[in-house]
């Protein structure tokens, strides 16, 4: 069971009750009148992230009444697991507003802590009732909770290295295969776009893949962008903007969550995935802009910004991945800053040219709660990429950013069913919650391959 969770209710678990703003004051006629009084003293109104501790007789904590607000962002709830102290609860009233699952997963996201260089306060538990959906939160929220704390480790313990044991010690627990190709290796077995931006790194580059599962069940290929710091190479990023780059391999988190998710459910699947992990660093080895490089598929790719490098180690892991003919191929990566200037930082965009594939996020992404948003492969913006020394240039001007770069990866896909994801992998301060690594898209995407093909246990 995850720690944020308890199977059944313990003498001490205080009950929790979920309002909306609108629903208050009707409710607010059905409580005790002590309650009642203590709420209009602390101006509880259900307001969004409203939370208000009731105390007993005996001055201990006796219930929680916790705001919704309108309800329109049901991550409100985040902010429940975020403020409550270290306890037992039990959401006994509202919690249909967002569906037990919905709402237990939420807490945990409010509940997580990163402790690996400091302590924190510790926080609350939540009964989850019913072994199914014990067992399924629970499974989510350790892959979300792997995400976080693979995101928010700095890079100078979080590099390629790091990376590749990560996907190693998830292997292990689920018996799965692992297979490395590492440093100049890279050129003899022909991935050269994962070579050239890694090689200026203190770590050696490498292309890391798992595979899991039964080979006659239908191929799933799960690949992220695994550039665990991101200096922008020769075309130096400004230091505001390289603060965060430890975040660089996000996509590669929600990779590898989303891998573990699939191996712990059994889902039946011959799962796939593939991280090309490097570093961005400048160096006397550092690729330049103007340099070209034949791709794994073959097609020359014109550097016209080192900056634009994860579309670079994508290309060589997406023609690997193709190779195999999966059925279905899902691409993770915090690709582009023209996606949060779009979408902003809640939204999600992905790109696909199947519909029903397209509708099924869709669906998927507003049952569990986790927005995403479809942007367009608009193939006229192919005119962005043109170079006069190559086939394509790695990235075109300044518009269009995020639309220019999926339809760069396209190339390097084949006929595979696809879709990427340009996410953050990053949330400022809101919910309660200090800025730092967030999910994005990960419970869509498991939504999404859970009704595709089910899962065993």
């Amino acid at each position: 069971m995850h720690r944020a969770f308890l199977a059944e209710p313990t003498p001490a678990t205080v009950p929790v009750r979920l309002y909306r703003s609108e629903d208050w004051e009707k409710a607010s006629d059905r409580l005790d009148v002590r309650i009642v009084r203590f709420a209009s003293v602390n101006r509880f109104k259900a307001g969004a992230e409203q939370l208000l501790m009731l105390p007993g007789e005996d001055g201990e904590l006796s219930e929680v009444l916790f705001g919704l607000g309108d309800n329109s962002d049901p991550r409100t709830l985040i902010a429940l697991g975020a403020k409550l102290p270290e306890g037992d609860f039990a959401i006994v009233d509202g919690v249909d507003l967002i569906g037990a699952e919905s709402a237990a997963l939420l807490f945990a996201e409010g509940a997580y802590r990163f402790t690996r260089y400091t302590e924190a306060e510790p926080s609350g538990r939540l009964v989850v009732p019913g072994d199914a959906v014990a067992m399924e939160v629970s499974r989510q929220a350790a892959a979300a909770d792997l995400l976080r704390d693979l995101v928010n480790t700095p890079a100078e313990d979080m590099g390629p290295e790091a990376l590749e044991a990560a996907v190693r010690d998830l292997a292990g627990h689920h018996e799965a295969e692992v297979r490395v190709t590492k440093g100049d290796a890279l050129l003899a077995e022909n991935y050269p776009l994962i070579h050239a931006v890694g090689r200026a790194g203190p770590q050696a580059p490498r292309l890391i893949e798992l595979e899991w599962g039964d080979p006659a069940h239908p191929r799933v290929a799960i690949v992220g962008k695994g550039v665990c710091y991101d200096t922008g190479g020769l075309n130096l990023k400004p230091g505001n903007y390289m603060r965060d780059m430890k975040k660089d391999m996000g996509g590669a988190a929600h990779a590898i969550a989303l891998a573990g998710l699939v191996m712990a459910a059994r889902m039946p699947v011959r799962l796939h995935l593939l991280v090309p992990a490097v570093e961005n660093s400048v160096s006397s080895t550092s690729f330049r802009p103007g340099d070209v490089f034949r791709s794994r598929k073959g097609i020359t790719v014109e550097i016209d910004n080192t900056d634009a490098e994860g579309r670079l180690v994508l290309a060589d892991a997406l023609t690997r991945a193709s190779e195999e003919t999966p059925e279905l191929m899902l691409d993770f990566a915090t690709l582009t800053g023209a996606a949060r200037i779009a979408l902003g930082a809640d939204l999600a965009p992905f790109y696909t040219e199947d519909n029903d594939l397209a509708a099924a996020f869709d669906i998927a992404a507003w049952r569990v709660s986790d927005p995403v948003w479809r942007m367009p492969l608009w193939r006229p913006y192919l005119s962005e990429l043109k170079s006069s020394l190559a086939d394509t240039a790695n990235a075109g001007g300044t518009l269009a950013g995020s639309i220019t770069a999926a339809l760069f990866l396209r190339k390097f896909v084949g006929e595979t069913r696809w879709v990427h994801f340009d996410v953050w992998a990053w949330r400022t301060a809101a919910y309660s919650r200090p800025a730092g690594a967030a999910p994005c898209g990960l419970r869509t995407a498991w939504g999404v391959l859970k009704d595709r093909f089910g899962v065993e246990s």
